[in-house]
């Protein structure tokens, strides 16, 4: 493998099939101005693991001769478009993979052998639409495909791809796709080229992936469909965690990492328990990791989001604050992708991706009712917020409030894994407790921002204008510490009317 730069776009298009005879209609006209481009034959080859683990995760790699490397991801849907990310790197030669292009499918792939599973050879016809002014709008191509068997070719087949550009929009799509329509193209299937040559394979599922259940449903399926939820959440969000271009996937991957090691904690009395406490400490490291960086991006943009309460005069010194921020959160992101680099990640993504198929749930209650097995899994949690909510029950320090709403978490997370089998009284318990949690989250994080503020303003960096945040954060946590009574009267409510 080897290292490259790497350049990255959102992916929006809409794909069509081509029957027999079909030929491009004009496009231009009502505001659109359609130009041919030349036409390229291209060669492009596709790598997976033996059994495609890339494709069915909706993923794809390939490399092109003349663009290189070219790793997509999915990013959802919009109305008739395919969203994917796609992330370019460099490299003519097809034998050598950029490390970070493989590193981007290391959750897909972990310690899989990846080799080429087909070669395209594609004669493609292209139109570029622009409006009337010449910004790009869209390109429109027509790819006649052959699918290689070495030198034989093993089939063929015709597909045409409407590709936004960034000032285009759904408008434009459907107007192109609903001509190409009329002159005889379509349906819009969305099918990826890698997909159609490699037939029903490429569509089996992951490996893991979300069950449907029901409320008679057995305690097995219900510890698998709380495991597998987090852990597709975990492998979903593992490139952007990688990439680091949205907070909002670190943010994500840590939540999947907190509701595993809670699933194990809350379902302990049913699972082997040399097992779940294995499992809950080999993710412990991955939550601490991605916690520091997640810490530090809250921390970051809670200071940055003052900037308008502050005087002009001040606003110099809160850069600094924000660079030192922005340094921390920096060092903590390189020790996570050094982690998630490591043998022991990787080690640990194979360990969760048996727990789904094979949970270690106690045989003699496996197969019970999850409704009856199950009600007692609430207790626990339950009894310790309680026990917190009695502790910071009357003028409350800070870190009785703060272990409140941990337990409020445990609680939330818990009620959340039964909703499944128990329906909207554990779904409402979840809400009051997450409700609860946030209250107490706000009071935290201003507890947070304030200890890091007296840190800065006793090095005397930036003193003054710590010492202005600090007194917007002790309004925030009184605030927080006015609203919080309520938001405890109203979970131990929901924990009534659940036990009711």
């Amino acid at each position: 493998m080897s290292g490259s730069p790497a350049t990255s776009n959102l992916e929006r298009e809409a794909k069509l099939q081509a029957p027999a005879g079909f030929r491009l209609p004009e496009l231009g006209g009502d505001g659109l101005v359609a130009r041919d481009r030349e036409r390229k034959r291209l060669v492009t080859v596709y790598v997976d693991t033996p059994d495609l683990r890339i494709v069915r995760w909706g993923c794809s790699l390939r490399h092109r001769q003349g663009e290189g490397w070219t790793v997509k991801l999915p990013s959802g849907g919009n109305g008739s478009q395919l969203v994917r990310t796609e992330v370019n790197f460099e490299g003519e030669d097809a034998r050598k993979l950029p490390t970070a292009a493989a590193d981007l499918l290391r959750a897909y792939v972990r310690d899989a052998e990846l080799g080429p599973v087909a070669r395209l050879r594609t004669i493609r016809r292209g139109v570029e639409i622009t409006d009337e002014g010449g910004t790009p709008l869209a390109v429109v191509t027509d790819d006649e495909v052959s699918v290689m068997d070495g030198r034989r070719v093993a089939s063929r087949f015709r597909e045409l791809e409407v590709e936004l550009e960034p000032a285009g929009n759904a408008d434009v799509a459907d107007d192109l796709v609903r001509r190409l329509e009329e002159a005889g193209a379509g349906p819009v299937d969305n099918v990826p080229k890698l997909v159609r040559a490699l037939g029903p394979r490429a569509v089996s599922p992951p490996e893991v992936q979300v069950p449907e259940i029901a409320e008679d449903a057995s305690v097995i399926q219900v510890v698998r469909l709380e495991l597998a939820t987090s852990i597709v959440r975990l492998f979903h969000h593992d490139p952007g965690v990688r990439r680091g271009d949205d907070p909002e996937d670190v943010h994500q991957a840590r939540v999947a990492t907190r509701r595993l090691r809670s699933a194990l904690r809350t379902f302990r009395d049913v699972l082997e328990p040399s097992w779940a406490a294995s499992l809950r400490d080999a993710l412990r490291w991955l939550a601490d990791d991605l916690g520091a960086v997640r810490d530090a991006e809250v921390l970051r943009d809670r200071i940055r989001s003052r900037e308008p309460l502050l005087p002009e005069s001040d606003r110099r010194s809160l850069e600094d604050l924000l660079e030192t921020l922005e340094d921390t959160r920096d060092e903590a992101r390189e020790r996570l992708l050094e982690g998630m680099r490591s043998p022991r990640y990787v080690s640990l993504l194979e360990d969760l991706v048996v727990a789904v198929r094979e949970p270690r749930v106690l045989e003699e209650i496996a197969d019970e009712r999850a409704a009856t097995a199950l009600l007692p899994t609430l207790d626990a949690p339950w009894k310790h917020l309680k026990s917190a909510l009695d502790r910071a029950s009357e003028d409350p320090s800070d870190a009785s409030l703060h272990g409140a709403r941990i337990r409020a978490k445990r609680v939330r997370y818990a009620a959340e894994a039964v909703t499944p089998v128990f329906g909207k009284r554990a779904a409402n318990l979840a809400k009051a407790a997450a409700d609860l949690q946030e209250v107490l989250g706000e009071h935290q994080d201003s507890v947070v921002a304030r200890a890091w503020l007296r840190e800065v303003a006793e090095e005397g960096s930036s003193a003054f204008v710590a010492g202005e945040l600090s007194a917007i954060e002790a309004r925030a946590a009184a605030d927080a510490r006015a609203a919080w009574p309520k938001a405890r009267k109203a979970v131990s409510r929901k924990r009534l009317r659940f036990w009711a």
